[in-house]
């Protein structure tokens, strides 16, 4: 995709929306906004590699420029966006016969070691949680539950932003969120532990 400048911070996502309406070669202001988190939300969702993640993205800016009158203003343009990329990268996922693979850097495991809403997994283990062991656990779960982990925990999206994101019902989101943790925490109890 063409580099385009990086729309000034301050402009809103619904007044670059309003521009490529009118205009539709300011589009590229949100290619350019939105490219790299959504690049690497694919990367979490288990995207394996570059190409493929570049095909799920164009395919992505495609479908939301096509789709851009339908947009819902009184929703988030970033919840929008990356329901259009879940979507996405699932039929990819299906297609390719994949299942998808979290990825989970060393750097994150902070976030999942001490998660909000009170869960201390590393103490509640008494272990160090290693990116290893947790994908492992992660890619164990259900797909509905690595979905709210992921973007819960390493996208730091709301909880109105994962129900817009995933069609769901904010109850149901919590509700899947706090099994999710839940789960996590039994099937990373359930693996040896590092000497």
């Amino acid at each position: 995709m063409p580099a385009h400048s990086d729309p000034d911070p301050e402009v809103s996502d619904q007044e670059l929306v309003a521009a490529a309406l009118a205009d539709s070669s300011a589009y590229a202001a949100i290619v350019y906004r939105y490219q790299a988190p959504l690049t690497r939300y694919l990367y979490r969702l288990g995207c394996r590699s570059k190409s493929d993640a570049d095909d799920i993205l164009q395919e992505v800016f495609l479908k939301a420029y096509r789709n851009l009158n339908e947009y819902d203003a009184s929703l988030k343009f970033s919840s929008w966006v990356y329901r259009i990329t879940h979507n996405e990268a699932m039929t990819f996922f299906r297609k390719a016969a994949r299942v998808p693979r979290v990825a989970v850097s060393d750097d994150e495991i902070s976030v999942f070691e001490s998660m909000p809403d009170g869960h201390d997994l590393a103490a509640e283990l008494d272990t160090a949680l290693s990116a290893a062991a947790l994908r492992a656990a992660i890619a164990k779960l259900d797909a509905k539950y690595r979905d709210v982990l992921v973007l819960r925990f390493l996208e730091d999206h709301s909880y109105e932003e994962i129900s817009d994101i995933l069609r769901k019902p904010p109850g149901t989101v919590a509700t899947l969120i706090s099994r999710a943790k839940e789960k996590l925490k039994k099937l990373l109890a359930e693996q040896p532990t590092q000497p």
